[in-house]
């Protein structure tokens, strides 16, 4: 049995999970920044690092008590590098780097979006290859997952992720942060038919994602609202998450005939990232997978939004194809999938203590 530490500091969430090659997760332990953003509408970047700096390691010793090992029981240590808010995703690499060299331990690098792409191998062992929509706060793509490290991007947003159009429309209607839960929940009151709002490039071909005119659409409105009307907040709620889940269900159509066409021997339509949690999305997917012949796999909500368990499970990927990484690994705010080559080993396998 291989143990790995996953370490996951790329936003507002301080996560480790120890994992095993045989995907039980012995211990995990999430540390939400939630209310200490809420006061500004979104994520601090500053207050998000100090935050991480003030309790990883704390968390990371909660979570080897709550799997009743030490750091001897360990076999590697895999740590977010990038891409995310990279304060934050400093913190944790210079942690896990640490650790490493303190402990003799081999490094692994992780792409934060590998984590959420590999997340469905963890909860479901999907084969290779499979068609992933990739749906959170920063990003928003339709991705050929042909092995790890080997990625075939068929579409992204041309503007903003779909995860920040859920924020920025709950701002409008006067809902907390963050916002992808609370528009979910008034919009189960709402009559998503009241309001007809327009489905940017729905239609048309290809494959590609766009939301900033339905999110000033929204604020249009809101605008012409009655702010006391509570019943229009939530059928704008509703209105908007049916626009969302339609253009969304469109394009990823798009991109699963082209999968099926381009990857016969693949079988599975995989949804992941933190608005991978959105029920209403889910089922609308998983006609789309239905319709193209496809098996529908989202991994639990746990595992949709950050969380260390999937960066342990993508570093456990490359480490058994050898893909350790040197302590010099740089640290990266943007990191395309698409950038990121199964390179060969590393010679610097394990670092001398």
């Amino acid at each position: 049995m291989t143990l790995i530490l996953g370490i996951e500091t790329s936003c507002d969430e301080t996560a480790a999970a120890l994992v095993d090659d045989t995907g039980k997760i012995h211990a995990e332990r999430v540390l939400s920044q939630t209310r200490e953003h809420a006061p500004y509408g979104g994520i601090v970047p500053e207050i998000a690092a100090r935050s991480h700096l003030a309790h990883l390691e704390d968390l990371v010793r909660g979570t080897f008590a709550d799997a009743g090992c030490g750091w001897e029981a360990v076999d590697a240590i895999a740590a977010t590098t990038g891409p995310g808010l990279i304060g934050g995703v400093i913190v944790g690499a210079t942690f896990a780097k640490g650790a490493a060299l303190a402990r003799g331990l081999p490094f692994v690098s992780v792409n934060h979006l590998e984590g959420h792409a590999l997340s469905a191998r963890l909860s479901d062992r999907v084969p290779f290859p499979y068609l992933l929509l990739l749906v959170s706060g920063g990003h928003c793509q339709l991705l050929a997952v042909e092995d790890v490290g080997r990625y075939r991007r068929f579409g992204t947003t041309l503007d903003d992720a779909v995860g920040e159009a859920f924020d920025k429309v709950a701002k409008l209607v006067g809902l907390g942060y963050p916002g992808g839960p609370a528009i979910e929940k008034l919009a189960r009151s709402g009559n998503a038919k009241r309001f007809d709002l327009p489905r940017p490039l729905y239609g048309r071909p290809g494959c590609d994602f766009s939301f900033a005119g339905l999110k000033t659409a929204v604020r249009q409105l809101v605008e012409r609202t009655n702010p006391a009307d509570e019943a229009a907040k939530a059928d704008i709620a509703a209105s908007f998450q049916m626009a969302v889940a339609d253009t969304i269900a469109d394009r990823t159509a798009n991109a699963a005939r082209r999968f099926v066409r381009e990857f016969p021997a693949g079988g599975h339509l995989v949804v992941a990232g933190g608005v991978a949690a959105n029920q209403a999305l889910r089922m609308r997917l998983q006609r789309v997978a239905e319709d193209a012949g496809l098996a529908f796999v989202a991994p639990p909500l746990r595992l949709c939004t950050d969380n260390a368990a999937m960066i342990a499970w993508a570093g456990l990927e490359r480490f058994a194809r050898g893909l350790v990484s040197p302590l010099d690994t740089a640290c990266r705010p943007r990191w395309p999938l698409e950038e990121l080559a199964a390179a060969a080993p590393s010679h610097a396998a394990r670092p001398t203590p």
